[in-house]
């Protein structure tokens, strides 16, 4: 197993227990998560490791289906080896398990499936291990849709479905998600670093502080010049503006989608 050609880890399969690996410097957090893991019948193999090279040996050794991975380690960190993992044909799904609730941006962007606070209580491990399954079900290729975006509301993270977005606006050094239901969330993450991940997903820049769902645009209007677009948000539809320059890709998307069987 290596990065790019290699093999890696093969996908779970629901018809299989998981097999997990646990990386954590601290023995007792690496035990309780170890014996919590066990006593979930969805999984079978648990193995530990106390360091990020270590992980990354005991991932040679077999096949391992998720990586319960703590991010603050010395030396090569958790989201180093989640970075070296991110390079191999079928990564295994990353867990970050971490003291700290300043790390759900770059979770997000190394697209790990959970992200739990400790101490991690049996419950919310379980909920973690049922996104796991859930990932493993589908090829990646076919998951795009159910990629999530860490929200953070009273010290607790939670995670939006990109497919549930309809529209993002830049606000400074955050960008505010706008569901389709009505809702919105404040993320701490540039506007240009989420347009890039969600570029090839149906999602598309059309003024330097908004990003849309192409699925989402009810209409687009042009008036003296100035383009606007017309976004589902709830019951209400919300007008936005278009920047001139991203006027002409934006027709071009709308009409390939109106074109599409």
């Amino acid at each position: 197993m290596g990065p790019a050609g290699a093999a890696g880890p093969r996908l779970p399969r629901m018809t299989e227990p998981l097999r997990a690996l646990v990386v954590d410097d601290e023995q007792p957090v690496l035990d309780e998560l170890v014996w919590l893991l066990g006593r979930d019948e969805r999984v079978g193999e648990v193995r530990a490791a106390t360091s990020g090279p270590a992980a990354l040996a005991a991932l040679q050794d077999g096949d391992v289906d998720a990586v319960f991975l703590d991010v603050a380690m010395p030396g090569m960190s958790g989201l180093d080896v989640a970075r070296v993992l991110a390079q191999f044909r079928h990564p295994p799904r990353v867990v970050f398990v971490t003291a700290h609730d300043d790390h759900a941006v770059d979770a997000f962007e190394v697209r790990a499936v959970d992200y739990l606070l400790k101490p991690v209580s049996e419950a919310r491990l379980a909920e973690a291990v049922r996104r796991v399954v859930d990932a493993g079900a589908e090829p990646r290729a076919a998951t795009t849709e159910h990629d999530t975006i860490p929200v953070e509301l009273g010290g607790v993270t939670r995670f939006v479905r990109r497919a549930d977005v309809a529209y993002v606006e830049a606000r400074g050094d955050y960008v505010r998600l706008h569901t389709r239901d009505g809702g919105s969330h404040l993320v701490r993450l540039p506007l240009t670093t989420l347009a890039a991940a969600w570029s090839g997903a149906g999602f598309v820049r059309i003024h330097r502080s908004l990003v849309v769902g192409i699925a989402d645009v009810r209409e687009l209007r042009t008036s003296a010049g100035r383009s606007t677009v017309v976004v589902r948000h709830g019951d209400d539809a919300v007008e936005l503006q278009v920047a001139r320059r991203h006027t002409r890709e934006l027709r071009e998307l709308l009409a390939a989608g109106s074109a599409a069987p």
